[in-house]
């Protein structure tokens, strides 16, 4: 019985060396492999930062109007997008890390993740460009039609309505609730249409008739202002254009040596707003 206890604890104890002489060759290439992935993570998020400076990705974005959620922040925006691409790599790192131990949960957890960041750079640039675009669609149409009295209200609508079109856009590449996301974005294009068969057919013909010859008549007394503000429309969007291109330049403390043209064209201009200078 006495020789039988004792072969069973030495057996117990070969066993015993036996995993720590195989666990600790893949500790080691483990914290080998997060060592130089971490440090190669930070040089690649650190050079992304840089070139995204340096193309002026910051002033795009701010021309897009994210400034504004940006400005209680300490980092701007290339900073955010270097720090995602640095904690994708160190996310691909921790999966290459814990690879070495063989199949594990975690390991398969980081596989889901890494496979979900497509999809979250994705929604990220969707948003920056709808945007920027709303940004510009504003810009141009305040600057066509500014003099007039629905001028900025239709200007401010048509970039909002561009930027909730790009935020349904990213949440549907998000995959977030996707039933809901779609089903709600079904619902406000059946109000608006349902609203106005309703409006139109539900024995609302008569009062809509009386509408559209209020609008009729109204377009054809709008029609000379419409033509009046097309008619300097091209110059003052290039008007508009070098203001926010001095506007640029001032805030990165160079020199705007065109903040002259601009002052004495929108002096000229009644259309046109006050340079900041």
């Amino acid at each position: 019985m006495t020789a039988l206890i004792a072969v069973e604890w030495s057996q117990g104890i070969e066993d015993a060396w036996s995993d720590i002489a195989s666990f600790v060759p893949k500790f080691i290439g483990f914290l080998i492999i997060l060592l130089i992935g971490y440090l190669v993570a930070k040089l690649i998020a650190k050079a992304v930062g840089a070139v995204l400076e340096r193309v002026g990705f910051d002033k795009a974005v701010e021309r897009g109007g994210i400034k504004k959620a940006l400005d209680r922040s300490e980092y701007d925006a290339s900073d955010i997008l270097a720090k995602i691409v640095f904690y994708a790599l160190f996310l691909i790192v921790l999966q290459m890390a814990f690879g070495v131990f063989g199949t594990n949960p975690i390991s398969d957890l980081l596989e889901g993740v890494i496979a979900y960041l497509p999809k979250v750079i994705a929604a990220i640039l969707i948003i920056v460009i709808a945007s920027a675009i709303g940004a510009a669609a504003r810009e141009l149409i305040d600057a066509s039609l500014g003099g007039l009295s629905y001028g900025p209200t239709l200007a401010n609508a048509t970039g909002i309505a561009i930027v909730v079109v790009g935020i349904f856009a990213a949440l549907n590449q998000l995959q977030i609730a996707p039933a809901i996301v779609t089903g709600l974005f079904y619902a406000v294009l059946a109000i608006i249409v349902g609203s106005a068969v309703i409006a139109i057919g539900g024995g609302g013909i008569t009062p809509m008739r009386s509408r559209w010859e209020n609008a009729l008549a109204k377009y054809d007394a709008e029609k000379p202002k419409l033509q009046q503000a097309a008619q300097g429309s091209k110059d003052r969007i290039a008007q508009r254009a070098q203001q926010r291109a001095d506007q640029a330049r001032n805030a990165t403390g160079s020199n705007a040596p065109s903040t002259a043209g601009s002052v004495s064209a929108a002096a000229t201009d009644p259309l046109l707003p006050p340079p900041t200078v």
